[in-house]
Order: C-alpha cells, then structure tokens, then sequence
C-alpha cells in the first residue's frame, strides 16, 4: 500500500475511524483510512521532536500529556534525518524505542563511568530507564523511523527531555535556594551536576565517533528489505 499504489483498493473496506500505518524501508510513513491514504508531512501531521529536522507524530497521548495531564504513557513515531543524532538528554520516565532501521543509542552507564553505544538493527526495541542520559542516532543515509514510548511525559513537558544546558540550570537553581521545601519524586533524588557532566561526555563521543554507519552487510539487507517491500506493495 501507499499514497498511490497497490493497497489502495482495500482501504474502502476499512472501519470507519480504523487508520492503517505503512512505515517504509526509506523512513516514510503512510497513513490510511477508508477514505484513502497519504504520507505523513510537517506541515500538518508532525511536531518538532527535541531538535530541528527531527519529527513526533503521536499515536498515545500528546505533546502536553504530563502528571498534572495524564494519559499513563504516549506513544509515537518519529522520523529520524539521515546521519544524525538527537542532543543528549534524559527522561522524566522510563523510554521504550523501537528502531525500523540502522539506529545507535549512546547511553551513559553510572556504574562504570564510561559512555555505552549500542547499536540497532530493524525491528530491536530498547528500554532506557527513567533519568538515564542517552542519546538516539540515524547510522544511515536515509531517514529513520521509530517508535517511541514515554512513561507520563509529552514532549511539551519541562522533564520529557533534560538536556545539559538545563541540567546546569537546574544544579545553580537549587544551589540559590539556600534550602526550602525539597522536590518530590525522581527529579528529587536527581543530581543535576552529575546529570549535566554525563550529557557532556556523551556529546564528546558523538563529535568524536559522529552518529555510526551501516556495514556492509547491514546496506546489503537494506537493499533486499526495499525490494522485498517493493514486492508487497504490488499486491
């Protein structure tokens, strides 16, 4: 199925208020329904997601879901650009992503003191706990599309995602203070120095390593999947 191919006969047998999602090799992503289908695109379907050139559409919840405005968790799809990487951050609640592509998530491990990449293949989800400094990567030329779960926070919320810059305002905010009423919760037990000081060392490795690249191996299935995908939206 996409905009103009294959699939478009069956939609009309869809459900009223049923929307069907076709993700591409390429990092499109069409949406249908029974009165026909398009692709996703800025301008009426996607929210800026942490940095310019990257894009959230929810699927659960919304930008403002929170605490205060709960939907329990959100889940989106974002659209990763080609060979590059989100600004490390952390947060407020645990992450769950689901890569459909060649991803790597730089993740700063506290127990060892040193900066973790873990590289992703199509169809690896991977759990980040709450508060951990991380940051997601497109080891690949085309954009990547992924799925992404959040605990309790939409991306408008002041703890969706803690960059350093925010972290180190956070450590001088409190350090003002001179003691009063503590916070509660995570954010209570947060050391925003420590915080501040692990987003750092993993923007240092990102400027070191980049964002990854594919193996040769990893191009040659890329290429069977578009063709393997080419073949199905025929159908």
């Amino acid at each position: 199925m996409s905009a103009t191919g294959g699939g478009q006969s069956r939609l009309g047998g869809l459900p009223g208020g049923v929307r069907l999602y076709r993700l591409r090799p390429d990092g499109s992503v069409v949406l249908a329904d029974r009165d026909g289908a398009r692709d996703l695109g800025p301008e009426r379907d996607l929210l800026r997601f942490i940095d310019d050139g990257q894009f959230a559409h929810y699927l659960v919840g919304d930008a403002a879901t929170s605490p205060e405005r709960p939907s329990n968790a959100t889940v989106k799809l974002g659209i990763v650009g080609p060979r590059s990487a989100f600004t490390p951050h952390a947060h407020g609640g645990e992450h769950f992503v689901l890569s459909l592509g060649y991803a790597s998530c730089g993740l700063y491990d506290s127990e060892r003191g040193r900066v973790t990449e873990v590289p992703l293949t199509p169809g690896e989800l991977i759990r980040i706990p709450e508060m951990m400094p991380h940051s997601f990567a497109n080891r690949d030329t085309s954009p990547l599309t992924i799925l992404a779960a959040n605990t309790g926070y939409g991306i408008d919320h002041e703890d969706y995602a803690i960059t350093a810059p925010e972290a180190d305002r956070r450590a001088a905010a409190e350090a003002g203070e001179g003691g009063g009423t503590a916070p509660t919760g995570t954010r209570a037990r947060t050391d925003y120095l420590a915080l501040a000081a692990a987003l750092r060392d993993i923007e240092r490795v990102q400027r070191v390593r980049g964002p990854g690249v594919t193996t040769a191996r990893e191009r040659l299935a890329a290429r069977l999947r578009r063709l393997a995908h080419g073949w199905e939206d025929r159908r």
